[in-house]
């Protein structure tokens, strides 16, 4: 079961990422946000933890372009070049605050 859900989970979020990028016009020169946020009163089943995300924002669209769970507030770092690979920010500005260094 935990091997079909997660093809449904990738599945699901490959289908995200081209609706996205087709619903948002991002021109080149554009500010791109990466931040990320502690999801609180979420949690796994039986872990006492919140989610953790991180998320490509544009101010343009005021929509999230992409997110990606993170196991703990530190591995924000794991989570930029995953958010990088799957968006297409082409002549865009992306930002991060001082975790993601």
């Amino acid at each position: 079961m935990g091997f079909f859900l997660l093809l449904i989970v990738s599945s699901l979020e490959k289908c995200f990422v081209r609706l996205v990028n087709e619903l948002v016009d991002l021109t080149q020169g554009e500010v791109v946000p990466f931040d990320g946020k502690t999801i609180r009163g979420a949690k796994s089943k039986g872990k006492k933890s919140p989610f953790h995300m991180v998320s490509a924002w544009t101010s343009k669209n005021n929509m999230v372009l992409g997110q990606v769970k993170v196991s703990e507030k530190l591995n924000e770092i794991t989570a930029i070049p995953r958010l990088l690979e799957i968006l297409t920010l082409k002549g865009c500005i992306v930002t991060i605050d001082a975790m993601g260094c």
